[in-house]
Order: structure tokens, then C-alpha cells, then sequence
């Protein structure tokens, strides 16, 4: 019994911790990018989903954007589709793009708004060709050829970067009162009409910023940034995000989350956060504790 009545006033005192943080966040948007193992991992699906809902029940608008890379890999391997790679990155041809579409539009993007549902809230599938949400144009990416060292620009067929961002679904569906939380699948279009492949990272950061979120989350595999000593780093001015990456410290696909996070803050967002999506609860110790649990930049 006397148990009991510590378990009982030690939730009751951490309710009471969080009430300047839940009063900081009632009413304003987060965005959160949705990947890696958190979204694999059955039990870590469910409690992203029952957190989300929380977070939507205490006032605070949540837009989910997610990824879907092994799944679609996994989907072009069985229907024999062979994927050519150029700079590390997958050529997005006519039939590798109908795979991307499906898949993230499709079986990925209604699993996680199940999810939600299932945890007692109302969310809503999106891609980001509904309403010219996600508005795109043919990635411009360059390699660096390694015998004459020339430049050289690279076609990745289909894959996109975002050139606008068209708010007025999102608005309409995040409006006073309204309960409902949407979940986007990263597939823009273009000018032409043509559906294109955008980084769900970028994808996220990109509405975060027309959407003038608050925060801007980046669920991944790791704690977040680490330095030289494989210590978290707790903050970081965005100021000082180009010599991480000069001198190593920042590397591989910490890159693109950084010039993502960067980029998000430059343009309004109020901070963006690279989190553990492995751990439990991680959204609600960012947002709601103290010292947080990831990586600030801001």
C-alpha cells in the first residue's frame, strides 16, 4: 500500500512539474518527423501513438510527416524492381516512384493513423499532393567525380526537393477546437502535375516553417548529436552547425538533419529538436521536463 501511495505522488508530482511547460505549448503547433526503429518497433508505435494523443488533448496542435525507406526497399526487392544508386541516394524512376507512392501514401501512412486512432484520437492520412500541400521540383544534387575531381550533376529521376509550401489543408484541419491530427506522407508535386519523392527530413522542416511551428521534431535512431567524446550535446546555435560538420563531428546522416534543423530555425521555427525515437516517451521528456532529451538547435 505505502507503495502505491509513492508511485501515486510521485505521478502527481511530475503531472504538477510539467504544468509551465504544458502552459508554454497550449495552443502552438510541433511538427514531428516520424521514422527510424520508433516506427517499426510495435510497442514504441503504440506509445508515439498514445503520447501524440496526450500532447493533442493538452491543447497543442501535432502534424506527424514520416518516412518509409526499408519498407519501400523492401517492396521494390519483392516485386524484382532494381534500384540504381548515385551519390548514395535512389534513383526515383516512374516505377520505383508508383512503389514510393504507394507505400508511403498507402500501408505506412493508415498504420500510423490506426495507431493514433486506436489510442483515443482523431487523425487524418495525408500526402503531400493533397491541396498542393507540398509543393516540389527536381532535386539538384552534384558528386564530385573521384578522377577528375570535376562536379558532376546527378539525375535521381523523381526525387524532389520542396519549393513551396501551401498550408491551407493543414489550417483548415488544426483550426480552433478541431481534434483531428494529420499524418503526411512526403510525396509532392510539381508544376507539371508530376508526383516527386521528397526527403521526409526536408519535408518536415519545410512545413514546419510555413506553419511557423514552435518546434520541430527529428526522430532518429540515436540520442542525438554527439561530440568528439560521444557525449550529447545538449544545444547548439545554428551559428555553429557549419564547423560540426567541418570538422567531423557531425557526419553521415546527421548532416542532412542538422542543414534540416538549420534551415527550419532560419525560416521561423521557434527551435528544432533531434531526438532519440527509441526511447519511450522521449516527445513528452523534450517537451514537458527540463533538461529535455535530445539535441536543441536554436
Amino acid at each position: 500500500m505505502t507503495d502505491q501511495i509513492s508511485d501515486a505522488q510521485f505521478t502527481a508530482r511530475t503531472l504538477s512539474e510539467a504544468l509551465p511547460y504544458i502552459q508554454r505549448y497550449a495552443g502552438k503547433t510541433i511538427v514531428v518527423k516520424y521514422g527510424g526503429h520508433a516506427m517499426v518497433d510495435e510497442r514504441l508505435s503504440a506509445i508515439f501513438a498514445r503520447d501524440v494523443v496526450l500532447l493533442k488533448t493538452l491543447g497543442i496542435n501535432v502534424v506527424i510527416v514520416h518516412g518509409g525507406g526499408p519498407q519501400i526497399g523492401k517492396l521494390l526487392d519483392r516485386l524484382g524492381i532494381v534500384s540504381e544508386f548515385k551519390g548514395g541516394l535512389r534513383v526515383t524512376d516512374e516505377a520505383t516512384m508508383e512503389v514510393v507512392e504507394m507505400v508511403l501514401s498507402g500501408p505506412i501512412n493508415k498504420s500510423i493513423v490506426r495507431a493514433i486512432n486506436q489510442a483515443g484520437g482523431k487523425a487524418v492520412g495525408l500526402s503531400g499532393s493533397d491541396g498542393n500541400l507540398i509543393q516540389a521540383e527536381k532535386a539538384q544534387k552534384t558528386e564530385r567525380d573521384p578522377d577528375s575531381h570535376i562536379e558532376q550533376v546527378l539525375d535521381l529521376g523523381f526525387v524532389g526537393e520542396p519549393s513551396a509550401v501551401d498550408t491551407s489543408v493543414l489550417d483548415a484541419l488544426l483550426k480552433s477546437n478541431s481534434q483531428l491530427i494529420p499524418v503526411v506522407a512526403p510525396v509532392g508535386v510539381g508544376k507539371d502535375g508530376h508526383r516527386y519523392n521528397v526527403n521526409a527530413d526536408t519535408s518536415a522542416g519545410a512545413l514546419a516553417a510555413a506553419l511557423g511551428a514552435s518546434r520541430l521534431f527529428l526522430l532518429t535512431d540515436v540520442a542525438g548529436v554527439l561530440d568528439k567524446n560521444k557525449n550529447l550535446m545538449r544545444e547548439i546555435a545554428v551559428d555553429a552547425i557549419p564547423d560540426l560538420i567541418a570538422d567531423g563531428t557531425a557526419a553521415g546522416g546527421m548532416i542532412p538533419k542538422l542543414e534540416t534543423a538549420a534551415q527550419s530555425v532560419k525560416h521561423g521555427v521557434g527551435a528544432a529538436v533531434i531526438l532519440d525515437g527509441r526511447a519511450p516517451h522521449a516527445l513528452l521528456m523534450e517537451l514537458f521536463t527540463e533538461h529535455g532529451a535530445g539535441t536543441l538547435i536554436s
